[in-house]
């Protein structure tokens, strides 16, 4: 039977059609490209502390950049812990005691944890301290003695990098 020239013309378009059936690689290579920036660049390291408000930190012309490492937050009000309120520094102050209880128990619990997280690693007992500017010598000593008797042994402190420029801004 002879064929139509409606037909013939359908029965080549459908020939060229499945040679010609692909699968278009460069808006896929444009995505995992994409995809690769953004992994690299929230994969780098650590180079801020996590920001708080209440908290002005002292200048320094340290270029050491900082570890991740256990923070404690110390305003003129509170100490933190990961975020969660350890003591009142009004009654860290008043105490005779030339440790802190309470930070003691905390620094412990997560040293635990920390340990548990990671067997078979030694424990780097690494810590940094954020402590407001105006806040006194006195309970940053009580603060850096509790933090050595619940094995925080590597202390650092938090500043902020102070200006290169001639007035040290």
């Amino acid at each position: 039977m002879k064929m139509s020239r409606r037909a013939r013309r359908m029965s080549r378009h459908h020939k060229r059609k499945k040679g010609t059936m692909g699968f278009n690689m460069v808006s896929l290579m444009d995505i995992f490209t994409i995809l690769v920036f953004f992994l690299l660049v929230s994969s780098s390291d650590v180079e801020e502390l996590q920001n708080n408000k209440s908290i002005r930190l002292p200048e320094s012309t340290a270029e050491k950049k900082p570890k991740e490492t256990l923070v404690i937050m110390v305003n003129s009000e509170d100490i933190i812990v990961k975020g969660r309120k350890v003591a009142s520094v009004g009654n860290v102050i008043n105490n005779s005691l030339p440790i802190i209880p309470l930070l003691k128990q905390e620094l412990e619990y997560q040293a635990s944890k920390s340990i548990q997280s990671y067997p078979g690693q030694k424990f780097a007992g690494e810590i940094t301290i954020m402590g407001d500017r105006e806040i006194p010598y006195r309970l940053l000593k009580k603060i850096m003695v509790t933090c050595a008797k619940s094995s925080y042994t590597k202390l650092s402190l938090a500043v902020n990098q102070a200006g290169s420029g001639k007035d040290g801004k």
